[in-house]
């Protein structure tokens, strides 16, 4: 099987130095690009399956990488995380909506670093079956769309319905912020009445049986599943 390539697009060589010794370790083929425009040089040139971009960037920021890559045919589906500051809710929502796929925070930590890159390169395998498309992993869960049912493990997970349903919604975006408004239409329709507490109790019974270190509530905004 061959290597999945990364490119690390970062102006601190530090930071570059770290990500290829970890990502080497873990027999990725690494290349890195100083700033925005070299990367967008280097991402034609060698066509990676997962870029890590870093936002706060001179000549031009990761934001604008991304999103002048997501204009691109060739990089319509190559998956793109970025590298944020811890708490720059801001700056994570601007990554994911130009198309980012996941964000990571520093300060890096390795084993996380590699398991969160591991999970988005399993993620975005292309599906060779139906059976396949019914399943999400992530992390350590793993999603039953067919059987409605959820395992970590050796433990199964029963929910009801609406509690799977907001979990599918959330898990089907990592890192993404969903607002309120966009849950109540996504999960309960747009035409059901529905109590202004409803979504945090369903937040909280998710985390009463689930753990509460995989949604996160986002001040005034809304929710996100992290892992």
């Amino acid at each position: 099987m061959s290597k999945s390539k990364i490119l690390i697009v970062d102006d601190e060589p530090d930071i570059i130095e770290f990500l290829e010794y970890n990502l080497r370790k873990e027999e990725f083929e690494v290349y890195s690009a100083p700033n925005g425009e070299k990367g967008l040089e280097l991402a034609r040139e060698v066509d990676p399956d997962l870029i890590i971009l870093d936002i706060m960037m001179p000549i031009m920021d990761g934001v604008e990488v991304c999103r002048q890559l997501r204009m691109q045919e060739q990089f319509k589906h190559t998956i793109i995380t970025f590298l944020t500051a811890r708490e720059e809710d801001y700056s994570q929502i601007a990554a994911l909506d130009t198309g980012g796929d996941d964000y990571i925070t520093k300060p890096i930590r390795p084993r996380v670093l590699i398991s969160r890159i591991k999970a988005l390169l399993r993620r975005h395998k292309p599906k060779s079956t139906e059976e396949e498309k019914l399943r999400i992993e992530i992390g350590d869960l793993v999603i039953d769309l067919e059987k409605v049912l959820v395992v970590r493990g050796e433990e199964t997970f029963e929910l009801a319905k609406k509690e799977f349903d907001l979990l599918t919604l959330l898990a089907s975006k990592p890192g993404k912020v969903f607002s309120r408004d966009e849950i109540f239409n996504r999960v309960w329709g747009s035409d059901v009445i529905v109590g202004n507490r409803t979504i945090d109790v369903h937040i909280r019974k998710l985390r009463e049986k689930l753990g509460d270190h995989y949604i996160k509530t986002v001040k005034g905004i809304g929710y996100k599943f992290e892992f």
